[in-house]
């Protein structure tokens, strides 16, 4: 369970810094 958590908050941060990165790009 604790790993599943870690795959989705990567995932999670990855998500919102690629949007991050579109939006000021």
């Amino acid at each position: 369970m604790g790993r599943s958590i870690s795959v989705f908050g990567l995932g999670y941060v990855g998500t919102v810094t690629a949007a991050c990165l579109a939006h000021m790009g």
